[in-house]
């Protein structure tokens, strides 16, 4: 008897849409409001109060049988900073252990840093900042003891367009705590597919390929076009482990092609099939993973 190929995991992204996952948040205005002690205070208290919403994160994620977990770019705010890293690494012991459990348990740890990452720009304070972001959700790996490779992925867009040297060569440039991490992704406007594939082909770094970016750049009207399941094979090619590829799904709120994500996953393309890990980016969360039951049946050739 022939053994069936595995199903794909799917990945929940950053909170639920129930009150089971939500973190705390901090502005700079609040955060300036109090002695350097206070500040301390503050960010130990925030610090604390998010390390027991991400193990109930990982809980809630082994509960519900969900592989992959994309944590928030702003879990702890303020350890982009040598201050806020600090109180951070106060909960070295504590973290560490919450991210062997995750991968005891089989769960899958990812962050996509914000849009403010912008590797291809012209500004070198730009450039710079981008690494200073990069580097805090570097740490922050490193602080749940998660593996320096593309596992504990870090996943970003490839920025300012027509800027693919400058791309390959930052890259290139990165701390290795970020580079044997990072993963490019294509969008809908600067980077398309084939474009972001082949700066991943350059760079040795793996590509994320995202469906939906896809079809809206290239104005498909279906997700079985040819080029889809052509680009999760080929981007499948750029991970170091196959195993590990990681692919994104969403659908158009208002129609198909509309880059507003939906509520739910209506739409899945059947070449997801052969991709190992999902993350499923709808409006609500984790309803749209549990209606996502049983779709490998309903898309699977006859």
């Amino acid at each position: 008897m022939t053994q069936s190929a595995p199903q794909p995991r799917l990945g929940l992204v950053c909170i639920t849409v129930s009150k089971d996952v939500r973190y705390r948040a901090l502005t700079r205005k609040r955060l300036l409001e109090h002695s350097e002690d206070g500040q301390r205070r503050v960010l130990e208290d925030i610090y604390r109060d998010n390390i027991q919403t991400l193990v109930n994160a990982l809980r809630y994620c082994e509960r519900e049988g969900i592989a992959l977990y994309r944590m928030p770019s702003s879990i702890f705010p303020f350890s982009d900073t040598p201050f806020g890293l600090e109180i951070l690494q106060q909960f070295k012991e504590t973290l560490g252990r919450s991210g062997r459990r995750a991968i005891e348990r089989g769960i899958r740890l990812v962050m996509h840093p914000d849009q403010f990452v912008v590797l291809s720009s012209d500004s070198d304070d730009v450039v710079a900042n981008s690494v200073k972001i990069l580097q805090m959700h570097a740490d922050i790996m490193d602080l749940l003891d998660q593996p320096r490779s593309p596992w504990a992925l870090l996943e970003i867009h490839g920025g300012k367009s027509d800027r693919e040297d400058k791309l390959v060569a930052r890259i290139a440039e990165l701390p290795d705590a970020i580079r044997c991490r990072i993963g490019l992704e294509n969008d809908e406007y600067a980077y398309s597919a084939d474009e972001i594939h082949a700066v991943c082909v350059r760079a040795g770094v793996p590509m994320v390929f995202d469906a939906h970016h896809h079809i809206v750049h290239e104005k498909l009207d279906s997700y079985e076009h040819p080029s889809v399941a052509e680009m999760v094979a080929r981007a499948r090619a750029t991970w170091p482990d196959p195993a590990h590829q990681l692919v994104h799904i969403s659908n158009g709120r208002e129609g198909f092609n509309d880059r507003q994500h939906s509520d739910l996953i209506a739409t899945m393309p059947s070449s997801y099939l052969a991709a190992p890990y999902i993350e499923i980016e709808a409006k609500l969360k984790e309803e749209a993973i549990r209606g996502l039951d049983g779709w490998c049946a309903r898309v699977a050739p006859a």
